[in-house]
């Protein structure tokens, strides 16, 4: 009988002892307290309620001395180590406080174990140091944050939203590479542990965080279920709505009597971004053989810029100095501004289209960008075999309306598309042909959008050749 009682006693015993906490898993967060109201300054509707209850329930926080837990107070930097050091200890061992005891000294202030307790796990280095008085920026949170679980703990779940977002300049647009920890910011973006301020995403890095904020990021990373899965509306986001012919111009200084083709190229540079078609010049004198030359620059540098559709240029000037050169397209007419409207309607159209079906996506390089583009010109012209020198062929406004188009047109709408996507790129050219030569992820490259589409399938050994190809290809 005796027996029988010491063996209902030891299972009495053993369902008495709490489970053996797990060493570094997310099963040690457990809310093992109730909250009842203990903080007087938290209401139910506050938009913090459930993430300051919650760091209640976890143990975590006991509030102020006065029973308030300070919801609008500037959290300082020692408050958010402390407070990070007690999650990190909880994650590794599951209890709060085991990791910092051991780095307890005396002398030490409240906050300094922790801080050499996160440093100890490699999770701060000596950044901090001096400043755990000091009210925390909302930037210092992050970096204090950001990696105090492992990535099998903390996946990234909004991980593409906030690249195409960040990328796009949509969201979060108030955090560049300049800005202090901007890589801790983002990652807790993508694991749902921030979703910004406003709708826009806004981090306000450099803003002081308080108590309340800052309960929001802790008990996210504590509870799984409170991570943000973020909504954004990145439809609009790849549009090029709003561009104009004027604003993809490099804007050039006006001189009135231009004495090189590099002053003639940026005085018609300055005239472009404008949004004029008339350069006026003054020269002391001028006779007949110098308006010919200045034409010539003039036209020479609209060339490089084949996608402005301007391709013809007319003078008139006296001997006195004065010369107007007016732009136009061969072909055209009165209706040239007609045509590069709708140019850039339709192009701004094709960028958009290749955004929102995802055969552009934020991911690519430029290179990868540029062929995409490549092929969706030779997909969508054929070349103009009648054309004369009076042809709207010639102008990018036929490839994307006519779906014809001669060398100046092929290269003329494609450097537009490139141009939309901010990629750097002009025209070459020699006595019978032009070509697009565009930077890519920083190298030069030469395409031929013309010869790719000069058989039967894309040849798309014309794109993205280097100089010596291209030389190979069609001297200049």
């Amino acid at each position: 009988m005796k027996k029988r009682i010491s063996l209902l006693l030891a299972l009495c015993l053993l369902l008495t002892v709490p489970a053996q906490a797990a060493e570094n898993s997310m099963d040690n967060f457990v809310r093992s307290k109730t909250y009842a109201g203990q903080f007087s300054d938290l209401p139910a509707d506050s938009v913090f309620y459930s993430n300051v209850s919650a760091l209640y329930e976890y143990g975590l926080s006991v509030g102020k001395p006065d029973g308030t837990y300070g919801l609008k107070d500037s959290l300082t930097v020692g408050q958010a180590v402390i407070f990070a050091g007690r999650i990190r200890s909880l994650y590794r061992t599951g209890e709060a406080e085991l990791g910092p005891a051991a780095f307890r000294a005396e002398g030490m202030s409240t906050a300094e174990p922790y801080l050499r307790y996160l440093q100890a796990e490699g999770i701060l280095g000596t950044e901090l140091d001096g400043q755990l008085t000091q009210a925390a920026t909302r930037a210092q949170m992050a970096h204090v944050l950001a990696n105090l679980l492992p990535q099998e703990s903390l996946p990234s779940i909004n991980d593409e939203l906030v690249t195409e977002g960040y990328a796009t300049r949509r969201f979060i647009t108030d955090v560049t590479e300049y800005t202090p920890y901007y890589q801790d910011i983002l990652s807790l973006y993508r694991s749902g542990v921030c979703a910004g301020v406003d709708e826009h995403g806004a981090f306000l890095p450099d803003s002081l965080i308080t108590r309340g904020a800052a309960a929001a990021m802790l008990t996210r990373l504590a509870d799984p279920s409170l991570r943000i899965t973020l909504a954004w509306d990145l439809s609009y986001a790849y549009t090029a709505q709003g561009t104009t012919l004027a604003s993809l111009v490099e804007p050039g200084a006006y001189t009135a009597a231009p004495a090189t083709a590099d002053e003639v190229d940026s005085a018609v540079r300055y005239m472009l971004s404008r949004g004029e078609n008339t350069l006026t010049l003054r020269y002391s004198a001028l006779s007949a053989v110098k308006a010919r030359q200045v034409m010539q620059q003039a036209l020479a540098a609209v060339k490089l810029r084949c996608e402005q559709g301007y391709n013809s240029v007319s003078c008139s000037y006296s001997p006195t100095g004065e010369m107007t050169l007016t732009f136009s397209a061969a072909g055209a007419g009165d209706r040239v501004q007609e045509y590069r409207a709708a140019a850039i309607e339709t192009a701004i159209a094709v960028h958009d289209e290749l955004w929102n079906s995802q055969q552009i996506t934020p991911h690519m390089t430029e290179l990868e960008k540029a062929r995409v583009y490549y092929t969706w010109i030779c997909d969508n012209c054929v070349y103009d075999y009648q054309a004369g020198d009076e042809s709207l062929s010639h102008t990018p406004y036929s490839l994307f309306t006519l779906g014809t188009a001669v060398c100046d047109g092929y290269t003329g709408a494609y450097n537009l598309l490139l141009k939309l996507e901010g990629i750097e790129c002009t025209s070459l050219s020699n006595s019978s042909h032009i070509w697009t030569v565009a930077t890519l992820d920083g190298t030069e490259y030469h395409i031929d959008t013309t010869w790719g589409d000069s058989g039967r399938v894309i040849n798309y050994n014309y794109f993205a050749m280097t100089e010596a190809q291209s030389r190979a290809e069609h001297p200049w």
